[in-house]
């Protein structure tokens, strides 16, 4: 693959940008403390801001490694404020592979936000980093994460049983994975 770091990437309604220190209070009031938006993830609901701001530092030292590809999900209506995450979570080099996480706060679910994020993301990783493949993994009992992935293309290769763990606990995981060569 080839490295570049977190790029700035822009869509229609969306700026995809590299998180700074700022963020810590849109990221705390917009999704990390809200219960319902980390239920299915593998981190807890911060519990102050304190937490935000550990969470964000850690995030922006990271940037120096030209392999880490983390963005803030602004709304372009919405001046500078993140609404939401989308990051690679996991990389194999070996085979060009990188799994892809995300989350958004409640006040922007069902509107298209996320899927127009995954896609900008999709068509970064595979033109500009050259990745063969892309995946992703949801919880069955949150299909709308993997409604999100069949919009970008990604195709659903099975379910993995009690594969996987999160804030419910030991849980199924349902892979989707989309290569380049299928674009």
């Amino acid at each position: 693959m080839k490295h570049c770091g977190t790029q700035k990437l822009e869509t229609d309604r969306l700026v995809l940008r590299r998180y700074v220190n700022e963020d810590a209070a849109a990221m705390y009031n917009n999704w990390a403390a809200d219960e319902e938006v980390t239920r299915f993830l593998m981190w807890p609901a911060h519990s102050t801001l304190e937490v935000s701001q550990g969470v964000i530092e850690d995030w922006v030292k990271q940037y120096t490694n030209e392999s880490y590809y983390h963005w803030a999900i602004v709304l372009k209506e919405n001046g500078d404020e993140p609404i939401g995450d989308i990051a690679v979570v996991d990389m194999k080099e070996e085979i060009s592979m990188v799994h892809i996480g995300y989350c958004i706060g409640r006040t922007w679910w069902h509107k298209g936000i996320t899927s127009e994020a995954l896609k900008a993301v999709i068509d970064f990783l595979f033109d500009v980093v050259d990745a063969n493949r892309i995946e992703s993994r949801h919880d069955p009992r949150n299909p709308n994460s993997g409604k999100v992935m069949k919009k970008c293309g990604m195709k659903y290769e099975g379910t993995l049983r009690c594969s996987d763990w999160n804030n419910q606990g030991v849980c199924d995981a349902c892979y989707y994975g989309l290569l380049k060569s299928e674009r």
